[in-house]
């Protein structure tokens, strides 16, 4: 049975628009009815010493459970060129589950919903574009409320 899920997708390096189109077009193996938030322009926001990025979210529904599903996301991240590195360092692309339908999962490998997802407009704002009423599993908040919580919630720039 497929699940609805929520993929927040950001880059900073390369030519992140040609990044952000080559993960689209490869979560299409795995993920279908695939919706797509508008693209937004942000500043680094935990290591601030890096370029822009430019991030997006991708609404779908998946028949890979929750793991497989998280692999199958890091597969992408690693045929596209994704070394590892810095944590919230530059990055060719990062994909990061953020609901997994309804699911609350906390494994050593996966937190879903993802735990910094309150505090990142970067994900919430292009979330709020294509599904605002959308109510987190956890807190019961609204995407659109949680985005009115954010105190940086205007640091985007669509593109």
């Amino acid at each position: 049975m497929a699940v609805d899920v929520v993929i927040a997708l950001g880059t900073n390096i390369g030519d992140r628009a040609v990044n952000l189109a080559t993960a689209l077009e490869s979560l299409m193996a795995f993920v279908t009815e695939i919706e797509r938030s508008p693209i937004y322009e942000s500043a680094p926001k935990y290591v601030t010493d890096q370029p822009m990025f430019l991030n997006m979210v991708a609404r779908g529904r998946t028949a890979l459970d929750a793991q497989n599903f998280l692999a199958a996301l890091k597969s992408v991240e690693t045929e596209m060129g994704r070394e590892p590195g810095v944590r919230n360092g530059p990055r060719l692309i990062d994909m990061d589950i953020v609901y997994y339908g309804d699911a609350v999962i906390n494994t050593p490998t996966l937190t879903v919903p993802h735990p910094r997802l309150r505090e990142r407009a970067f994900v919430l704002r292009p979330l709020s574009d294509i599904d605002p009423d959308r109510r987190d599993p956890v807190s019961g908040s609204t995407v659109r409320q949680m985005l009115a919580a954010l105190s940086d919630g205007d640091d985007l720039s669509p593109v």
